[in-house]
């Protein structure tokens, strides 16, 4: 049966941290909270497990699957060159709202979908989210909603539209954001705005030290 964790009490905290860890390594799917809005996630090297999350939300292999890392040195490893831009944005902005389309390192064993050689990094900055990672590794993750809903901002939300598809469901409190993450592709030389969201087009412009016109 799924359960909701209480994370703003410590002892629900450390048993939901745990069950959540349990869950990801034994393929199954938990829900998490982070600054932007909630996800569905997985491990992201069990592709069975990406499947299933893929299932779980009506969705196909079209809409590849995110991936949430715990530090900085972690994503420096799923990359197949740490380009300047990439350094640059990172150093600014994570961990926050900025997710980045990269070449991913070329020997990874994953499948999160029709990535075309690509994967769509980011650092959440919830401290719930980030422990979990740090003891899960990287992780598959995409808002927690069947595709075409609305996105979780709370765990209720997130379990009312998942139910027990879902293992556990860590409850970090509402999403203080409540917007997506900014996306940005660095798979050309000039870094391009694919989504608009948590960080600005004049933030990201302003530490690129490009003009804002150049990056949508």
């Amino acid at each position: 049966m799924s359960r909701i964790y209480d994370c703003s009490d410590a002892e629900s905290r450390e048993l939901g941290l745990r069950a959540a860890h349990n869950a990801v390594e034994a393929g199954r799917l938990v829900v998490l909270p982070t600054d932007t809005l909630y996800g569905i996630g997985c491990n992201a090297f069990d592709n069975d497990a990406v499947a299933k999350l893929l299932e779980t939300k009506h969705r196909g292999p079209d809409m590849p699957v995110p991936v949430l890392v715990g530090s900085w040195d972690t994503a420096k490893g799923l990359v197949r060159e740490f380009t300047h831009h990439a350094d640059v944005l990172i150093k600014a902005f994570w961990p926050g709202g900025l997710s980045l389309v990269v070449p991913q390192a070329p020997s990874l064993p994953w499948n999160l979908g029709d990535t075309r050689g690509t994967v769509m990094l980011r650092m959440p900055l919830h401290p719930v989210a980030i422990e979990l990672l740090r003891k899960t590794g990287p992780m598959a993750v995409s808002s927690a909603n069947i595709s075409g809903q609305p996105p979780a901002t709370t765990a209720q939300d997130a379990k009312a539209q998942l139910g027990a598809a879902v293992s556990c469901y860590l409850d970090g409190g509402s999403c203080p954001q409540a917007v997506p993450s900014t996306i940005v592709d660095l798979t050309a030389r000039t870094p391009r705005i694919l989504r608009q969201g948590a960080i600005s087009v004049e933030a990201i412009a302003a530490a690129l030290d490009l003009d804002p016109s150049v990056l949508v």
